[in-house]
């Protein structure tokens, strides 16, 4: 008669796999690291996927999901078909990264009533969407050299279109007299994502960490920018 499996088996071995992602990459994580972390023997994890394939594309799906995990109908969990991975990544970066404070204000060429509210609105929203795929962010950033085409659609898709949105907010802004002026605006662009960025989602993975409340995170790295931008009349 065959042991029945823990309950929160798939949530510790998906929070194993992504620690051992992150912190290895793809090419260098073997399943026998996942299984030390998560303190079974290597052929428990063939319960569950079928090859490293298999558990990356698990990974990739359920890092930043809400616990506790429901289990799949069918295990273990094949290897996805070639792109199956890129495609779901795709997808839902298409569908989960919604900013409709940015939106707005970039279709919107009217200056609006209080310009120090819209911005800490547009920077605590992009904060958020930052903050609540941070494992899947790091895992990407990760594994850039062994997944170039996984990567591209973060450095190159998504944030690229982050960046460019704020280009167009910043510039009319400014314009507009409510910002004060930078020396380029495409730098300090990337400058705003860069710094949520790191207070959302790479702080996590620093080697030294500050323990900082997530909400202190969040206040803290959004005020500076405001208080950086905001041309006071």
């Amino acid at each position: 008669m065959s042991r029945p499996i823990p309950p929160d088996r798939l949530d510790r071995l998906v929070d194993a796999a992504t620690r051992i992602f992150v912190e290895q990459g793809y090419r260098r994580t073997q399943m026998a690291d996942v299984a030390d972390a998560l303190g079974v023997a290597k052929g428990t994890l063939y319960l569950y996927v079928e090859s490293k394939e298999a558990l990356f594309d698990l990974v990739v799906r359920l890092a930043d999901a809400p616990r506790p995990l429901r289990p799949p109908a069918t295990l273990p969990l094949r290897t996805p078909k070639r792109g199956a991975t890129l495609r779901y990544v795709r997808q839902q970066l298409a569908a989960g990264g919604e900013l409709p404070a940015l939106a707005a204000a970039v279709l919107t060429r009217k200056r609006p009533t209080d310009n120090r509210a819209e911005l800490r609105e547009i920077l605590e929203q992009i904060y958020d969407v930052l903050a609540r795929h941070r494992h899947g962010i790091e895992l990407i950033d990760r594994s850039a050299r062994d997944q170039p085409e996984l990567a591209a659609l973060w450095f190159e898709g998504s944030r690229s279109g982050l960046v460019g949105l704020l280009v167009q907010y910043v510039r009319r802004r400014i314009a507009q007299q409510a910002f004060r002026p930078v020396p380029d605006v495409e730098a300090g662009a990337r400058l705003i994502v860069e710094t949520l960025a790191w207070w959302a989602v790479h702080r996590h993975w620093d080697s030294h960490p500050q323990v900082v409340d997530d909400d202190i995170a969040m206040a803290t790295a959004t005020t500076f920018i405001v208080n950086a931008l905001i041309r006071e009349n």
